[in-house]
């Protein structure tokens, strides 16, 4: 008499599921156009035509992990720039917003920086900045006009702000050293502050 216990099958959902899951893994380390269907399917433990019934080509599945990645950073930073508070306490959450996914996601993170999918041919991640930039840009539209700079001058100054947390970030993932709050702490220092203002031990205002 067997042992065995027959394994339960997948739902198409949880198929799926886990194939943009295998996939994620394999694309953050070698690319899309250093995988293959093969390997993909090998661990995934499933032949090829699974992966095509889903996806359609390995493109097929590498924009669906491209995509869902795409909408968790974006829905992430989106919640972070909707509740009510000042530019400034808008812009750490932001950044830490960035920062958490970079370190709960990093896979994830690797794949908006790589190969851009043929949903995204700007890159995924230029697609995401562009989203936030008109975000910041709008958040921080009455405070450039109470100083007194144009319409177009606010636009140049969200690019800069954007740019410089995504740079952060993009060194962070390998560093990951200081913790992020002190990152998030020091990239709103130099934002609000500018390098004569500079204070020596900044501090989040969001957590005090």
């Amino acid at each position: 008499m067997s042992n065995n216990v027959p394994r339960t099958r997948m739902t198409g959902m949880q198929r799926r599921s886990q194939l943009i899951d295998v996939g994620r893994g394999l694309f953050a380390v070698r690319g899309m156009d250093g995988t293959t269907i093969e390997e993909i399917a090998a661990c995934a433990g499933v032949s090829k035509p699974v992966i095509y019934e889903h996806f359609g080509s390995k493109e097929g599945l590498y924009t669906q992990v491209v995509d869902f990645e795409f909408r968790i950073l974006l829905d992430s930073i989106n919640a972070a720039l909707a509740e009510e508070a000042k530019p400034r306490v808008l812009v750490e959450r932001a950044a830490l917003a960035l920062l958490t996914y970079i370190e709960d996601r990093t896979d994830g993170f690797r794949i908006l920086m790589r190969d851009a999918p043929p949903s995204q041919p700007e890159g995924a991640f230029s697609t995401l900045l562009s989203h936030v930039t008109a975000r910041v840009e709008h958040i921080l539209s009455d405070e450039f006009q109470r100083r007194g700079f144009s319409a177009q001058d606010g636009a140049m100054y969200a690019q800069m702000l954007v740019g410089m947390v995504a740079m952060t970030g993009q060194w962070w993932q390998d560093s990951r050293l200081p913790d992020k709050h002190t990152v998030a702490a020091h990239l709103v220092n130099l934002a609000w502050n500018g390098l004569t203002g500079l204070k020596k031990d900044p501090e989040l205002k969001s957590e005090t």
